[in-house]
């Protein structure tokens, strides 16, 4: 026994061995879990100090090529608010730049496009075409998704079961008609945990059985849960519907490399091993402590760990 084997490792191994000799070999004699192989991404979000038109920041032109070549980061997801234009000849040098860098776009994270759960019918109409546009842009991305808020809840959805039956009424034929024109593009609909009603699964699971649409999922983030709702049993229910994963993080310990503010090994052991996820998780830091270029590369190095 080598010296730096544990007396419990071996008492392991022998264990292991005795179990396959009285199965006549049918088990190996020392069994580990299948590699996880889920990919990495980086959201946009992670860089949204680093980015944007101030003097010093970054052009978001320039971040597929730096996922590329700074952080080995082969695939990335937009926020819309982060890019410069959404006109054609800009979105147009963007698809270049990230086709030269050999870069992947996965999805465009959608906000300020309007509530689909307002109460004013024009609104709930103006975000639904708004929304059409960001799916035309996915589409000629080559992206498998936008991520869209679900904005317009009323203040006492908590309280008032009445009032937030009637906005899950009123949300569902803007979500499905996004849902038959994204069919049309072969792009997905996701909703994020985004706060409100969004981050509680109950809710979010209501929505999801009343919109009933192959096209409809979520995109499960690690953070935004308000303090009543359990982390883990809440991000376990939603990877029930996953189209794509966020890997929120905010500060990690400078001697372990973990995650300080929540369990990212229990969080895999849900996401990975318990629901078969084997699609790209992307980094969204948003900490403050560690720069961000920092915060992305501890973030890869545990999500790295983590897949073994």
């Amino acid at each position: 026994m080598s010296m730096h084997t544990s007396r419990r490792d071996f008492l392991r191994t022998v264990s292991a061995g005795a179990a396959a000799a009285a199965l006549g070999g049918a088990l190996p004699a020392f069994a580990q879990a299948p590699k996880r192989t889920f990919g990495i991404s980086l959201a946009f979000w992670s860089l949204h100090r680093t980015v944007g038109k101030k003097e010093g920041q970054v052009s978001a032109l320039d971040v597929p090529k730096m996922a590329r070549e700074e952080f080995g980061i082969d695939a990335v997801e937009l926020v819309n608010h982060m890019l410069a234009s959404d006109e054609k000849p800009y979105l147009d040098e963007f698809a270049r730049n990230a086709a030269a860098a050999n870069t992947k776009i996965l999805l465009i994270m959608v906000d300020g496009q309007g509530d689909v759960g307002s109460r004013s019918e024009n609104i709930r109409g103006r975000c639904v075409e708004n929304h059409k546009k960001w799916i035309d842009i996915a589409a000629d991305f080559g992206c498998h998704s936008i991520r869209m808020n679900w904005g317009g809840a009323p203040k006492e959805f908590l309280t008032n079961a009445e009032e937030l039956q009637a906005f899950i009424e009123r949300s569902v034929p803007g979500f499905q008609s996004l849902c038959v024109y994204g069919e049309t593009k072969n792009v997905n609909i996701l909703l994020e945990n985004h706060w409100g009603p969004s981050s509680y699964p109950d809710i979010v699971e209501r929505l999801i059985a009343a919109i009933d649409h192959p096209r409809f999922g979520m995109l499960p983030d690690f953070g935004n849960f308000p303090e009543d709702v359990d982390r883990y049993d809440a991000i376990d229910r939603l990877m029930k519907h996953a189209k794509a994963v966020s890997a929120k993080c905010y500060d990690f310990d400078d001697a372990t490399g973990e995650e300080t503010t929540m369990d990212f090994p229990r969080i895999l052991d849900v996401v990975c091993d318990k629901h078969g996820y084997d699609g790209y998780i992307g980094i969204e830091y948003e900490g403050n402590r560690l720069p961000e270029r920092d915060g992305i590369l501890a973030c890869k190095k545990l999500l790295e760990k983590l897949r073994g």
